[in-house]
This record gives C-alpha cells, sequence and structure tokens, in this order.
C-alpha cells in the first residue's frame, strides 16, 4: 500500500486531474519560497528604505544565480528517475540518487568557493549602486555561505518528485517559511543585523528544511520502492554520471544563463540609480509570482512526460502539453487583469516611495508580456525536458538565456535608446523563445528517441 501511496503512476488514468494534484504542492511550494523572499526585502525594505530593498536585490541576484544551478541539475535528476520509474527500472533508482548527490554537493562547494573569492568584482559588475554596496555584500555573502542547503534540498525534492510524489517537499519548505518569517523578525528588527540577517534567516531555514527533508527520504527509502548501498559512494557509476551531465549542464546553463541574462539586465538598470535598482527588485519578485504556475505545470509535466516515454506511451505526452497550455494561458490572462486593475495597491506592498511607484507604473505592459511568455513556455519546456533530449535543452539555454535575452534587451535598451525599459523589454520578447523550439522540437518527433540509459 505504501508504494501506490508515495509513488505515481502518470502512464494512465486522466491527465488534467494527475496534473492538477501533482503540480499543486509543487506551486505551493514555489509560493512558500517566494513569500519568504518577499518577506525579507519587505522586512528589509521597512527597515532600511530603498537602500535596504536594493541590498536584498542585488545579493539575492548573486545567489540565485546559484539557485537557478541546482535548479538544473535537479530536474535533470528528476526526469531520469521518472524515467526509471517508467521503464519498470526501479532498482537502478537507489544507486542513481547517491551519485546525483555526490555531484551535486561537489558543484555546490566549488561555485560556492568561487562566488566567495570573487565577490567583490561580482556586486562591480552588477553596478551595485553605493549606498547599498555594504548590505548587498553581507546578503550575498551570508546566503552563498548556505548554498549547499540549498542544493542539498533541490536534489531531494528531484528525487521525490521523480518518485511522483509533490506532497511532502511542500510538507518540509512549508515549515522553512513559517520559520524564516519568525527569524527575519529577530535578525533584523529585534537584532538589526541589516540585509544580511534577513539572508541569515533564509539559510537557515533551508538548513531545517533539507535536515527534515534528509531524514525522511532515509527512513522511507523502502516505502519509496528504493535501497541505498552507502557502498557505491566508493565507486561512482560513470553511466548515471554521464548521464546526469549530459542532461543537467545544458539544464542547468539554461536556468543560469537566464538568470545570467537577468544579472546582465539588472546591472544596466541598477546603472540608472537607486529608485530604478530598488523597483527591479520588485520586478523580480513579481516576476517570480508570474511564473509560479507556469514552472510548477513544467516541472509536473516533465516527470509526466518522463515516465510516459520511459514506458513508451506517446499518445499521452501531446495532451499533457496541451493541459498545460490551457491552464498556463488562463492564469496569464488573469494576472493581466488583476495588475492593470491595482497597480498601486500591488506595487504599494513594497514600499510607499513616490519614484518608484512611478517606475512602476511604467512595467505594467512588459509585465503583460512576461506573464504570457512564462505561459508559453511551460509546455515546451516540459516536453523539452521530460524527453530527456539535452541537445534542445542546449539550443534552448543558448537562445534563450544569452543570445536572444541579452541582444534584444541591448536593442531596445541601448540601441533604441529606451533606456532601463528596453532592457525590460528585450529580457520579456526574450522568455517566447522556447515555444518556438518546443513546437519545432515535437514536430519532428525526435522527443521520442532515447537519450538517456533508462
Amino acid at each position: 500500500m505504501k508504494n501506490k501511496t508515495l509513488i505515481t503512476d502518470f502512464t494512465s488514468g486522466s491527465i488534467p486531474k494527475q496534473l492538477i494534484i501533482f503540480a499543486t504542492p509543487l506551486f505551493l511550494s514555489s509560493l512558500l519560497q517566494i513569500l519568504y523572499s518577499m518577506v525579507d526585502m519587505i522586512i528589509v525594505g521597512h527597515a532600511l528604505g530603498k537602500t535596504g530593498i536594493s541590498a536584498v536585490s542585488v545579493g539575492g541576484d548573486i545567489a540565485n544565480f546559484l539557485t537557478f544551478i541546482a535548479m538544473g541539475f535537479s530536474n535533470a535528476g528528476s526526469v531520469i528517475i521518472s524515467k526509471y520509474i517508467g521503464a519498470k527500472k526501479r532498482d537502478l533508482v537507489g544507486r542513481f540518487i547517491l551519485n546525483m548527490f555526490m555531484l551535486l554537493f561537489g558543484i555546490a562547494i566549488a561555485f560556492g568557493l568561487f562566488c566567495l573569492i570573487f565577490i567583490d568584482r561580482l556586486l562591480a559588475l552588477m553596478n551595485t549602486p553605493a549606498e547599498a554596496e555594504a548590505e548587498a555584500f553581507g546578503y550575498a555573502v551570508v546566503s552563498i555561505c548556505g548554498m549547499v542547503f540549498i542544493f542539498g534540498y533541490n536534489a531531494i525534492s528531484a528525487v521525490l518528485r521523480g518518485l511522483g510524489d509533490s506532497r511532502h517537499p511542500f510538507i518540509f519548505i512549508s515549515i522553512a517559511a513559517i520559520l524564516n518569517i519568525f527569524l527575519d523578525l529577530i535578525f533584523v528588527i529585534v537584532i538589526p543585523l541589516g540585509a544580511a540577517g534577513a539572508a541569515l534567516a533564509t539559510v537557515i531555514s533551508q538548513c531545517v528544511s533539507f535536515v527534515s527533508c534528509l531524514i525522511f527520504l532515509y527512513c522511507k527509502r523502502s516505502s519509496l520502492g528504493f535501497f541505498l548501498n552507502l557502498s557505491d559512494l566508493k565507486r561512482p557509476d560513470k553511466t548515471m554520471l554521464s548521464d546526469l551531465t549530459k542532461l543537467g549542464i545544458p539544464m542547468a546553463i539554461k536556468s543560469a544563463s537566464i538568470h545570467f541574462s537577468k544579472l546582465f539586465v539588472n546591472s544596466w538598470i541598477n546603472s540608472y540609480g537607486v529608485a530604478v535598482s530598488a523597483f527591479a527588485g520588485i520586478a523580480n519578485k513579481i516576476n517570480s509570482v508570474s511564473n509560479l504556475i507556469s514552472n510548477s505545470l513544467n516541472t509536473a509535466g516533465s516527470s509526466m512526460v518522463g515516465q510516459n516515454i520511459g514506458a513508451k506511451r506517446y499518445e499521452r505526452v501531446p495532451k499533457i502539453c496541451l493541459t498545460i497550455t490551457a491552464i498556463t494561458m488562463g492564469i496569464a490572462a488573469l494576472l493581466s487583469v488583476v495588475f492593470y486593475a491595482f497597480p498601486e495597491t500591488i506595487f504599494g506592498i513594497f514600499t510607499t516611495d513616490p519614484a518608484v511607484l512611478i517606475i512602476g507604473a511604467e512595467y505594467l505592459p512588459i509585465a503583460v508580456l512576461i506573464f504570457f511568455g512564462s505561459a508559453c513556455r511551460s509546455p515546451a519546456n516540459a516536453l523539452v525536458n521530460g524527453s530527456g533530449n539535452y541537445k534542445v535543452n542546449f539550443a534552448t539555454a543558448i537562445f534563450d538565456g544569452i543570445i536572444l535575452r541579452i541582444g534584444l534587451s541591448v536593442l531596445f535598451g541601448i540601441t533604441f535608446n529606451m533606456g532601463y525599459l528596453g532592457f525590460w523589454l528585450g529580457d520579456a520578447l526574450a522568455g517566447f523563445t522556447p515555444m518556438f523550439i518546443g513546437i519545432a522540437f515535437y514536430l519532428t518527433g525526435a522527443w521520442k528517441e532515447k537519450k538517456i540509459s533508462a
């Protein structure tokens, strides 16, 4: 009975029902993560003003770059596990988990050390406003030091998602969210540690979430249908590591390059002054909210696509993608109406500074583009990620994350002299790139080809 409860078979049954049930905890988990990152910004904003908001925005951008790398490799691991489950090869899951953990922790340590060594240069590259530099430094350093917990939590969540369990990751992130809000109040208000205090609250809560997940995964390993043989740590599986790196590197590049391009955009935006820099932080949080449904359905859809391709149930794959499209487009339309109806109320949650609110009014049309771009790329990413096709993932990463995102931002921001609005516009338009790649990929039928050893 436990296997039936904790491992979900997506190769039969109602696709809309399975998608909604599986995606809802993922959505709530992402929502909580965004909410407690917003708590950082709101509490710091009220305590330190727009300087604090700018510091959290810039320092958070650097830390988030590493988070997206973790998510890329973790999502790759989730797809591979899904294919093992679909192909009825559960005996391989335990060994793959240990190999994935070894790789992710190694990456976390290497990238964390790199960022700590070059943190001053990174802040300079971001054109951090002078007024916010000290606070941004503190926020970034503390966040980077806790990055190993982010990688660990993402790895365990990927394992559970690959097995079809999205409920337990939501429980653990809920614990972290509540703890984070409580610690924010202590480290920013009661003990005035500034932006670094907000980062410390986040790191501690993430550590608690990771340890809770780790204990759960180990205790439930039998009922989850796999076994961990710690001796496998001495004998890394070259085939599994090859599969994970082939798929993980393009997915990490795709996630990280998109964020890298945003760092590039924000570095130019920050040069327009502290008010624009402050709204850039608010815009990033709004964009995160717009991606909630999209990313949740993308993640759920990737696992479902992976299982069905592994089981050779190809006829279910387009139905999964169409269901995702219908849901995300409806949400994009709803968000657009809400933001145009209540802009001052929404932006006023973060700040009452008139200069920042004026920029918010200018940003509204770009926000709508971002909503629909997010909706369009969700089904495409679900198909590409779920197929395990690393070549198409890499192509998407290069075009979406670097060439078009940076190219269009420079075109509108500098060539057309649109300033900070031009950089935001280019970034928004580039978000539609995966849709075109996904349509072409589906029409070729290459998504049916075997790209990993499952």
